[in-house]
Order: structure tokens, then sequence, then C-alpha cells
């Protein structure tokens, strides 16, 4: 089976009990929670990566970013024949970031926004059932279930 690679760079922001999602709206996350990120574009650092997907699935000017960390998960959606391998790097963004909220526009710089709407969830909202891996992980982390392994989804189910 194939396995393709995908790279994405993630910013968590968590206070009182609550963690800054996204609302995807496309892709193998869709109508889930995701952490605000994404894919480098061609020659574009990790940091610069992290500043502008923050501000385009959120709409917030990031101005400072801790603790990165790296991990990794394997995902087979139950109706393809590949599995993606997902690797997320993942950046601590702190509350005191510049807030200049707009209204997040359908297209982004000629792309498709893939986040619908910018959302503090509860970590006990948080489940398998309406969150992506990338979420699942960092809950783990914020519990204190720290662990570095992969994590594997072998019949992950799009909505």
């Amino acid at each position: 089976m194939e396995i393709k690679k995908h790279i994405g760079i993630y910013g968590v922001c968590f206070e009182q009990n609550k963690l800054l999602c996204i609302k995807k709206n496309s892709g193998p996350y869709r109508g889930r929670f995701d952490l605000p990120g994404g894919s480098p574009k061609k020659d574009e650092g990790l940091t610069e990566t992290l500043k502008r997907e923050i501000l385009e699935e959120t709409g917030y000017y990031l101005s400072a970013y801790i603790n990165s960390r790296v991990y990794d998960a394997f995902v087979k959606e139950r109706e393809s024949n590949y599995i993606v391998h997902h690797i997320m790097i993942i950046y601590d963004i702190d509350r005191n970031i510049t807030i200049q909220q707009r209204e997040l526009s359908k297209f982004v710089d000629n792309e498709l926004n893939d986040s619908e709407a910018e959302v503090w969830v509860d970590l006990e909202e948080i489940n398998l059932e309406n969150s992506s891996p990338l979420i699942l992980k960092i809950k783990k982390e914020l519990l204190g279930e720290i662990s570095l392994d992969t994590d594997v989804y072998n019949d992950w189910i799009t909505k």
C-alpha cells in the first residue's frame, strides 16, 4: 500500500481548559476540530508557515511561539487505497497574540481556505468522533499523557 507524507506546522493555544481549534471544511478531517496550521509553501520556513496559517485560519497575527515538538500519525481512510503519514510540527502560541479579527475569506491567495471558523473547545468535549489526530494527540499531552509513539488510525472515517 502506498504511503503519502504530509507535513504540517500547527499552533497550540490552551487557556482556561479550552483549546483554540478550527473547524475543517475539507479533507480527511472535514467536519472535525483541528489545530490551526498547515503545510509550508515553497521556500517558506517553519515559523513563517505558522504565522501565515494562524492568520489565514483564525485572523490572529501571531507575535510569539515557543516549545516546538514533532508528533506523527499514520491515517488510513476507510475508502482509500493509501495511508497518509502525517508529520506534525507543533508550537505553543501565546494568548497574547495580536488580535485583529477579520472575517475569514473562503479563498486565501487563490487557494481554498479549509477552515470554517475559529472555535474554543473545552478539553472534555474533544473525542475521536469530533477531532483530528492532531487534536487527540494534544489532548493527551495536555492531560499529561505524553507519548512520542506514532499514532495509527487504520479505519479513519471522513465525515
